[in-house]
């Protein structure tokens, strides 16, 4: 009985790391998923302000 009481209690224990574990993926994946879309938003704005500048170009 007890070593049946140790081996859900370890179990507990390493369910428990696993959570936490995955909750920090989350996190970390949720910080990309941010940082991608503020790098693509930043590579848009480059683009237009490119496309300005050579159309005042081509129009003068």
């Amino acid at each position: 009985m007890f070593a049946v009481a140790g081996m859900l209690f370890t179990a507990a224990c390493g369910n428990k790391e696993s959570n936490e574990e995955t909750e920090e993926i989350e996190v970390i994946i949720e910080e990309t998923e941010e940082a991608i879309e503020e790098s693509a938003e930043e590579v848009e704005g480059a683009i237009e302000d490119t496309v300005e500048v050579i159309e005042e170009e081509v129009e003068a």
